[in-house]
């Protein structure tokens, strides 16, 4: 089993662990509460904008730790940031035009599942006779085709089929 492989303070603590070409993805606690944020954001702003606080609070995450993914959400133009007492944050765009492959690639970078396939031209020396890139495109096209097709509207309608517990 590839875990045991890893060093036991790696293991669970990384986004990504590469291994030769391989890289082993699991989506961090950024890009998850990053996803959670946006959606409880989605969900609550109605009349004010939505505060760190209200979010942590609801999700049950530390509003220090949001404040740094709410940064990088803000810097990215994904988030209105109203300062003031009835200050908080507010979506720029609606919620169907907010991927959630674009949430995670903001804060967890590449998604491809080995790093040959992270940028547009692959440059692996191997690429001609490597047996399982086809494999590893396949894989790659499938994560796009989840992420890159779920929007922050669909987690919404999920949401509110499932009832008021949910879960990323």
């Amino acid at each position: 089993m590839i875990k045991n492989r890893i060093p036991s303070l790696l293991v669970g603590k990384q986004l990504k662990v590469r291994i030769g070409l391989v890289t082993i993805m699991k989506i961090s606690t950024k890009g998850r509460y990053a996803l959670r944020l946006m959606l409880d954001i989605a969900l609550n702003d109605s009349e004010r904008p939505v505060r760190i606080k209200e979010i942590a609070e609801r999700q049950e995450m530390s509003d220090k730790y949001l404040e740094q993914i709410v940064s990088v959400l803000n810097k990215a133009g994904y988030l209105k940031s109203i300062r003031g007492p009835q200050g908080g944050y507010r979506l720029i765009r609606k919620p169907e035009e907010y991927s959630v492959g674009d949430i995670l690639r903001l804060t967890e970078g590449s998604l491809a599942p080995v790093s040959c396939l992270e940028y547009e031209k692959n440059d692996c020396p191997r690429q001609t006779d490597c047996v399982t890139l086809e494999l590893w495109k396949r894989m790659d096209q499938a994560i796009k085709d989840v992420v890159d097709n779920v929007t922050l509207a669909d987690l919404i309608e999920w949401k509110q089929q499932k009832g008021n517990n949910y879960c990323i």
